[in-house]
């Protein structure tokens, strides 16, 4: 039904569908403004209430004892990760994890997988690691998850329980290098090597990614001896539309640059109708996962060395985006994936 140029979603609905658009609304938007919904509960609950001394104790220990948790693997709730409710936010997408033709990781071994492009807010990368009903424990049951994000949220009470819960890990080097240099094996750490920064060129139909500047994650790769594995997400960029403008993108990188979170207006749709909002849209977002890179192990590896896999890496990731590209995109002759300078 089209009234005033906004489209509302029809009545007959059936509540499955509503459900799963709850789940992917509340969830977005949980991303978007939880860190500070628990900062203002966690200062109301110090100045306003009897538990004050309660909420105290709890940031003291957070700052003195627990902080460095998220940069040593983190801590996940199997129970959290197994609530129904990321079953209705996967669906609403749907989100799909497509696996390689050999999807057997060896088990004594850890891997970094580098999801491109990163999208607004990564939810096909949230929603296929950070939960258990994205497929990854079917294809990959040998191997534990580590989604890395920022550093900020695991310094935010109450907050950052849930950010961990999920599998995040700080993106701390030190945090990633003790994932992958786990002596035991069975460890996935994902990484979007783009960052907060590749969310400003997020706009559907083009795949703009942060590549050529960042070679942190191959130095570490290489100290490790860790394979890499490339993951494309298709579809990610289709959720949203973005506001621009250029006064918009200075107040941006200003909040980046002093916060570590990248300030977006998405455009998506409403609970209940499909024209604007900030509901992600529905469209199919599938996690195409690459055959794996080995790179040798070198404890002190050289420039030349990291601009050497980075190289390779950067051929292996255009390969990998060309030969599934066809399966996902509605057009894909004129897709590119386009690497920033």
């Amino acid at each position: 039904m089209n009234v005033c140029g906004i489209q509302f979603a029809p009545f007959s609905v059936p509540t499955e569908r509503r459900l799963q658009t709850l789940a992917a609304g509340v969830g977005f938007l949980w991303l978007v403004f939880g860190y500070f919904v628990c900062l203002f509960l966690t200062i109301y609950l110090i100045l306003f209430t009897r538990f004050w001394w309660i909420t105290l104790l709890y940031v003291i220990w957070i700052f003195l004892w627990d902080a460095p948790i998220s940069r040593r693997g983190g801590r996940q709730s199997k129970w959290v990760r197994n609530w129904r409710w990321w079953k209705y936010m996967n669906n609403y997408f749907p989100i799909t994890l497509v696996p390689p033709a050999d999807p057997n990781l060896d088990p004594k071994k850890n891997y970094l997988f580098c999801v491109y492009p990163h999208g607004t807010m990564a939810l096909g990368a949230i929603g296929t690691f950070g939960n258990n009903y994205g497929g990854f424990n079917k294809y990959f049951p040998h191997h534990i998850a580590h989604v890395v994000t920022v550093s900020a949220p695991y310094l935010m009470p109450f907050f950052r329980e849930f950010a961990l819960a999920l599998g995040g890990i700080s993106a701390d080097a030190d945090s990633i290098e003790h994932v992958l240099q786990s002596p035991e094996g069975g460890h996935v750490c994902v990484l979007m090597p783009g960052g907060s920064q590749e969310i400003y060129y997020s706009k559907p139909g083009h795949y703009r990614i942060i590549l050529n500047r960042r070679k942190g994650f191959i130095r570490l790769a290489l100290k490790s001896g860790t394979a890499i594995v490339p993951v494309l997400s298709f579809g990610e960029i289709d959720l949203f539309d973005q506001m621009k403008g250029t006064t918009y993108k200075i107040f941006q990188e200003f909040v980046r640059k002093w916060t570590g979170f990248t300030l977006v207006v998405p455009v998506g749709r409403g609970f209940f109708q499909y024209t604007f909002g900030l509901v992600p849209r529905r469209k199919p977002v599938h996690l195409v996962v690459g055959s794996q890179m080995e790179v040798p192990k070198i404890e002190n590896p050289s420039p030349e060395q990291v601009e050497e896999y980075h190289a390779k890496f950067v051929q292996h990731l255009q390969r990998t985006f060309e030969e599934e590209k066809f399966r996902y995109l509605e057009n894909p002759e004129n897709t590119k994936l386009i690497i920033e300078r």
